[in-house]
């Protein structure tokens, strides 16, 4: 299977890159899933978003990002997200206990929900 380059990045740090055959992502006009030679889009990721890549050795690789783009060409996908958590590197009793006690901060709850569908979805 033909293979792109793909990179996660946040404000942060950039989280992965590598060759992979398919990535997934959430974005305000659905869920799109890119493989190689798709055709240019901009898309704009969705608070409490997940973001699935399966790497060019068939490893799954899923992250909870919190708003931010996704660009792609032919042969590169670029995601560029405002925040992002690996789905194994997530606290889940955290998360829960955002959800459980915060009712003010909408972005912290927004956050948690994500991390939450990425543990779901890895």
């Amino acid at each position: 299977m033909a293979e792109m380059t793909v990179e996660l990045v946040a404000v942060e740090q950039r989280l992965w890159s590598g060759s992979a055959t398919l990535v997934s992502a959430q974005t305000t006009e659905g869920e799109i899933g890119i493989m190689y030679g798709h055709e240019p889009v901009l898309g704009q990721l969705i608070e409490a978003g997940v973001v699935a890549i399966t790497t060019a050795d068939g490893e799954r690789v899923v992250a909870a990002v919190h708003g931010g783009f996704l660009s792609v060409t032919g042969t590169t996908v670029t995601i560029l997200a405002e925040s992002a958590d690996f789905a194994g590197d997530v606290d889940v009793e955290a998360a829960k206990a955002v959800l459980a006690e915060t009712t003010e901060d909408l972005e912290a709850i927004a956050i948690a929900k994500g991390q939450l569908r990425a543990v779901e979805r890895a």
